[in-house]
């Protein structure tokens, strides 16, 4: 090319040095500069990632220095703090199963917490259902009360869109929405086991309740709703449409929990081993692994 404009190779790459990168950076920070304002609690490893799922060729380093050379500030929130758990009954509580479980696929562990939702006058409570897998919310309820039928109607909804196998373990904290007979029996008829945290100890229930900070952080953001409809409309689109389907999460090797349950079934369906499964992109397996059935559920015994 240089030949037939007759101009040396170095004056061709003066030309592109001066122009192209300029042109290249213009072009990223404009594109940064949209995903911040979209995404307003991405920091800049997620926004790196985002970028690179659009082509550009950037680092989080490059990214960071970006932001702060144009002020892109994300927005933090001190974590969340549960205040709806109602453990002061007489039903009985039974054993946590899933300390020191791994789930190695969907529909092995699901993790269920209740939480409020302010209106401008009065309170709402949300109930949800999460696959401890890959994070997906698979039932959700919201209502003006804290009784069983708010988690029941979270838990039906989840037993209908995924209608798991026998073994399935549902853990819960100890409050009495969980603890009643009527949640048990409906647990039972579909073969679920039950599983609570220990008081005082709510690190098994984690991601349930990481999934609420994420949500008041992101969606809700100190916004008073008008009322219980309008409530339900935001919260349900930001679930079906953000949180599942295009929120990256750092766990699921920056993937949505959409995008991590296809391609572990893709994964799957290849036949490839764990070590390349899981290969930097999601938890590793443990070095020995020992693999256990619980009534049709395989799962990962992980040794501290």
């Amino acid at each position: 090319m240089c030949e037939l404009l007759r101009v040396s190779r170095a004056s061709y790459y003066r030309h592109w040095q001066a122009s192209a990168p300029r042109e290249e950076e213009t072009a990223l920070r404009e594109r940064l500069q949209q995903l911040a304002l979209q995404k307003r609690f991405y920091g800049y490893r997620r926004l790196a990632v985002a970028l690179r799922q659009e082509g550009f060729a950037v680092n989080h380093k490059r990214v960071l220095r970006l932001m702060r050379e144009d002020n892109l500030l994300c927005l933090r929130h001190r974590p969340f703090v549960p205040v709806t758990t109602l453990s002061g009954h007489s039903w009985t509580v039974v054993p946590n199963l899933v300390r020191g479980l791994q789930p190695s696929g969907p529909d092995q562990i699901w993790v269920a917490d209740i939480t409020y939702i302010r209106l401008r006058e009065g309170f709402v409570y949300l109930a949800v259902v999460l696959d401890a897998f890959s994070r997906k919310v698979v039932g959700w309820a919201i209502a003006h009360h804290l009784k069983a039928s708010l988690a029941i109607e979270a838990l039906k909804q989840a037993l209908a869109r995924r209608r798991p196998a026998a073994g399935l373990i549902h853990h819960s904290d100890q409050g009495i929405q969980y603890a009643c007979e009527e949640y048990r029996r409906l647990l039972a008829g579909h073969g679920l086991q039950a599983s609570m945290s220990r008081v005082g100890n709510p690190y098994d229930n984690a991601k349930a309740e990481s999934f609420m900070a994420t949500l008041k952080r992101e969606q809700i953001d100190g916004r008073r709703y008008r009322d219980l409809a309008e409530a339900t409309a935001d919260i349900g689109a930001f679930i079906n449409t953000i949180y599942n389907l295009d929120r990256l999460h750092s766990a699921l090797g920056y993937r949505s929990p959409e995008q991590f349950e296809a391609w572990h079934e893709d994964v799957l369906r290849q036949g490839v081993g764990d070590a390349a499964r899981y290969g930097g992109s999601a938890p590793p397996t443990p070095k020995t692994p020992l693999e256990t059935a619980i009534n049709g559920a395989t799962l990962q015994i992980v040794s501290s």
